[in-house]
């Protein structure tokens, strides 16, 4: 059996040991738990809209239980792994989206929010608010170089699991996310001086 290491419970006493009851559903809650807010903070930095954030961060757990038996510690962290999967998941939705299919065949499927849930997702959206202006900053730098200061920057993660959740080298990674940070201090400073 796997062994699965929340990234913020990176002490050895920290790491779930397999027990007998323990099975791929018990670690697979380990790691939707340790990366739910992770995931909505990812949508609620693109989409103003409570049930877009729902619908793309659902997506992305029933996604990541669907492989989560192909899921391989050895190659990346958990999180680097369930980002990588919202990556897809919000691309996917940004093509659909652009293709305008049939609104009502689309949003048919999917259930309305009550009035709390709502409420709750507007309050985890508004709290993005700086990461959505950060993100709009960004809109000079390459889309990779966006992704690059985002995972690293804002979620929180290593620049080594930032890199698997791109599919690229960590020394490519270092040189994107060293250059597209200067690139935001030159941008932000320019603002600054024109306010």
């Amino acid at each position: 059996m796997r062994e699965i290491v929340v990234e913020s419970q990176r002490r050895p006493e920290a790491r779930r040991a397999p027990g007998p009851a323990s099975g791929l559903l018990l670690e697979f809650e380990t790691v939707y738990r340790a990366n739910f807010d992770v995931v909505t903070a990812f949508f609620a930095r693109r989409s103003t809209d409570p049930q877009t954030v729902a619908d793309l961060t659902s997506e992305t757990f029933v996604q990541a239980i669907v492989s989560f038996p192909t899921f391989d510690p050895g190659k990346g962290t958990a999180r680097a792994w369930v980002i990588g999967i919202a990556r897809r998941v919000f691309a996917k939705h940004c093509e659909s989206t652009s293709r305008n299919r049939e609104m009502a065949m689309r949003l048919s499927g999917y259930r309305e929010l009550d009035v709390d849930e709502a409420a709750e997702l507007a309050v985890r959206i508004d709290a993005e608010r700086d990461g959505r202006g950060l993100l709009d900053a960004m809109t000079s730098l390459p889309a990779l170089d966006r992704e690059v200061v985002e995972l690293v920057d804002l979620v929180g993660m290593k620049p080594r699991e930032a890199a698997v959740a791109l599919g690229v080298s960590s020394g490519a990674l270092r040189i994107r996310l060293f250059r597209a940070r200067n690139t935001l201090r030159a941008l932000v400073g320019r603002k600054k001086g024109q306010d």
